[in-house]
C-alpha cells in the first residue's frame, strides 16, 4: 500500500502545480478545413453602402482643369502650430444629412444614401453629363471618416479607417495583428447598428465553414469587433496574477508540497 502513496500524492502535486499552465485546445483557426475538404461556398461580398453622417470626397476632373474645379471643393490648408512654417493640406468632404443627401456644387442636392461608392461617382458623373455641365467627367468617390474598432486580445488594438469597399474580418483582425494567444478564437463579437439598434453577432474562427457564412463575415462603417479573453488571461488579470511567475502562486504550491510532505512521512513511519 505505501509504494503506491508516493506516486499518487507526486501526481497530485503535479496536477495543482501545472493545471492552471495547460494551453487551450482551441487555438487553429479553421480546424475543419483541410485540401481533402469540400470547398465551402463563400458568402456573397457586401459592399459599403453609405449611410447619414458619413463624410465622402468627392473629385471631378475633366479636360479642362478650370471648369473642373468649379465642381471641387476647396483644399485646406491649416498652419500646423503657431511656430512653424509647415502647412496641413486636406480636401473638403462632403457630409451626408439625416436624409441621406449631400450638397454638390452647381448640381444642388444628390440622395446617396444607400448607394455604393462606385455607385455615387455614376450619378455624379451622369447629372453632370445630362445638364450639360461637362463632358465625359471623371469622378473619383473616396471614404473619409469610415472606420472600424477592434478591441479585446489581440495585438493592436484600435481604431482603423477601411480602404476598400469589401472589408473582411480576417482582414480587419489581420490590420490589427492577429488575436493574441489569450483570445477566445471561438467567441469572436461583431456588434453592428441595425435601424437605430445594437445588434451583437459571434464568430467561431475555428470553423472556416461558419466564418465565411457569417451575416458579419463582411464587415460595414463602424462595426466593433471585440476578442473576449479566455480564461487564463482572466486568471492573471487578478492583483498577483494567476499564473507560474506569481507570488501566491508559488505560496500555494510550497503549501501544498508541505503538506504532502508530512502527509508522505506519516504515512512512511507506519
Amino acid at each position: 500500500m505505501k509504494k503506491h502513496i508516493l506516486p499518487l500524492l507526486f501526481g497530485i502535486l503535479l496536477m495543482v502545480t501545472f493545471g492552471s499552465c495547460v494551453a487551450p485546445k482551441k487555438i487553429a483557426y479553421f480546424q475543419d478545413l483541410s485540401p481533402d475538404s469540400a470547398a465551402i461556398a463563400a458568402t456573397a461580398p457586401v459592399e459599403i453602402t453609405i449611410r447619414p453622417k458619413d463624410k465622402l470626397s468627392i473629385l471631378v476632373s475633366c479636360q479642362d482643369p478650370r471648369l473642373s474645379n468649379l465642381f471641387n471643393l476647396p483644399i485646406i490648408i491649416s498652419q500646423v502650430g503657431e511656430q512653424s512654417a509647415g502647412t496641413a493640406r486636406g480636401v473638403s468632404g462632403y457630409t451626408v444629412d439625416n436624409e441621406g443627401n449631400i450638397d454638390f456644387p452647381v448640381v444642388g442636392k444628390l440622395h446617396v444614401e444607400g448607394l455604393t461608392r462606385s455607385a455615387v461617382a455614376a450619378l455624379v458623373k451622369e447629372r453632370l453629363e445630362k445638364e450639360n455641365l461637362l463632358k465625359d467627367p471623371v469622378v473619383t468617390v473616396e471614404y473619409m471618416n469610415f472606420a472600424i474598432s477592434i478591441m479585446g486580445e489581440v495585438a493592436r488594438p484600435g481604431r482603423y479607417n477601411i480602404d476598400r469597399d469589401e472589408l473582411t474580418i480576417l482582414h480587419a483582425l489581420s490590420m490589427a495583428g492577429d488575436l493574441t494567444i489569450f483570445g477566445k478564437r471561438d467567441q469572436v463579437k461583431v456588434i453592428r447598428e441595425e435601424n437605430g439598434k445594437h445588434q451583437t453577432y459571434q464568430i467561431n474562427l475555428n470553423s472556416g465553414a461558419e466564418v465565411f457564412a457569417s451575416p458579419v463575415y463582411y464587415l460595414q462603417q463602424g462595426d466593433v469587433v471585440y476578442v473576449e479573453p479566455n480564461g487564463t488571461r482572466k486568471r492573471q488579470s487578478t492583483v498577483n496574477g494567476n499564473n507560474v511567475l506569481s507570488t501566491s502562486f508559488w505560496i500555494s504550491a510550497a503549501s501544498v508540497a508541505t503538506t504532502m510532505a508530512v502527509v508522505i512521512t506519516n504515512s512512511l513511519k507506519k
